[in-house]
């Protein structure tokens, strides 16, 4: 699935070092404002301890886990949405991925610049929000103007949408993100928030890097922080891009594991980091299970099981006859497909099943 979170914040917050921790990448981390210029892509394996298990189980010939494509974006500055410094360009970055992960500075260093001379993360992030609530004003009245002039034609369709733009940019002008407009919206309002791709509306998760002795439990700047965004129903994940950075450059299991233990980590911050991405795309994990490979399946959460074959290939969507279906559960409970199919805990499911999270899926198709 063609899904993707970008990395955005100001310049010098980590955004590139975090990105590096979780590609294992190259990006060049400067200390100056604009040291990425274009967004760098990649693809990151989403850490699942099922499909070990599975694989310990099933004793396949290969294991393939699932991804998630991750952009790192250059930074913003003030002035962005009027296209300052690299503005327009980053925005427009931006509007092309799904979700959004800001990286936020809660640390102290002098021998890092902060672009604005202290660090306060809830000042950085209101700056960002601030040029991406003004991007999306420009872009509703923008489509007001073509509306209004349609709805005054006499199309109805364009008179419901007008009154939407109306509600949506008396909101924008508050300062507030659009993403808190969503749980209330119709299906039709939905849908014309789909179509103008608002960037305040896009998921967000709050990455803030701290120092090493604040990777557990926060600091001051954190505390600030998580207060500003009480009312954003957002999470919020503590790491240091600086550990995430020295865990990704050992090559050794052992020296990593050696390493976490000593910086009291159970996993490296970038795992928790990228299932969160995960989540914030609204995706859920299913599972096939056979002796050539043990795989992991991206689908959104409560997609169908004729849409989850098609993952696989278009032609088992098209030609969809049913779904044969084990709880991951239920699998190693029993400890085989064998065994499971023998206790009577294998289903057949139709095509108006849901795909549960973990599900282990064989599908039968006839084109």
């Amino acid at each position: 699935m063609a899904l993707q979170c970008g990395i955005v914040g100001l310049p010098n917050v980590g955004k590139s070092t975090t990105f590096n921790a979780l590609t294992r990448g190259k990006a060049l981390a400067a200390n100056y404002p604009f040291a990425t210029k274009d967004p760098n892509m990649g693809v990151i394996t989403v850490p699942d301890p099922r499909l070990d298990k599975l694989a310990e189980l099933v004793q396949p010939q290969r294991i393939l886990p699932t991804a998630v494509d991750i952009l790192d974006i250059a930074g913003l500055i003030k002035g962005a949405s009027q296209g300052e410094g690299l503005g327009n360009q980053f925005l427009a970055n931006i509007r092309e991925v799904d979700a959004i992960v800001h990286v936020v500075r809660c640390f102290e260093d002098d021998n890092v610049v902060h672009v604005d001379g202290s660090v306060n993360p809830v000042r950085d992030k209101e700056i960002i929000d601030f040029e991406l609530g003004l991007k999306d004003l420009e872009t509703v009245e923008k489509k007001m103007e073509k509306s209004a002039r349609a709805a005054k034609a006499g199309n109805k369709d364009e008179q419901r949408d007008l009154v939407t733009l109306q509600k949506v940019k008396a909101h924008l002008e508050t300062g507030k993100p659009c993403r808190e407009l969503l749980p209330d919206m119709s299906d039709d309002e939905l849908r014309l928030m789909g179509d103008l791709s608002l960037l305040t509306a896009k998921p967000v998760l709050y990455v803030c890097n701290v120092d090493e002795g604040s990777m557990h439990n926060g600091n001051a700047f954190t505390e600030a922080f998580k207060k500003s965004i009480e009312g954003e129903n957002a999470e919020v994940i503590y790491l240091s891009a600086n550990i995430e950075a020295q865990i990704s450059d050992i090559d050794s299991p052992e020296e990593r594991a050696e390493f976490l233990e000593m910086m009291g980590l159970e996993e490296p911050g970038a795992h928790r980091l990228i299932r969160s991405c995960y989540k914030l795309l609204n995706l859920i994990t299913y599972f096939t299970a056979g002796v050539k490979e043990v795989r992991a399946w991206t689908v959104r959460n409560g997609a169908k099981a004729p849409e989850a074959a098609g993952v696989i290939h278009s032609d088992f969507e098209k030609g969809f006859i049913r779904a044969e279906v084990i709880k991951y559960q239920d699998f190693l409970t029993y400890g085989s497909e064998a065994k499971v199919k023998e206790a009577g805990k294998m289903s057949v499911e139709g095509k108006e099943y849901v795909v549960g999270d973990g599900d282990i899926m064989h599908f039968r198709f006839n084109v």
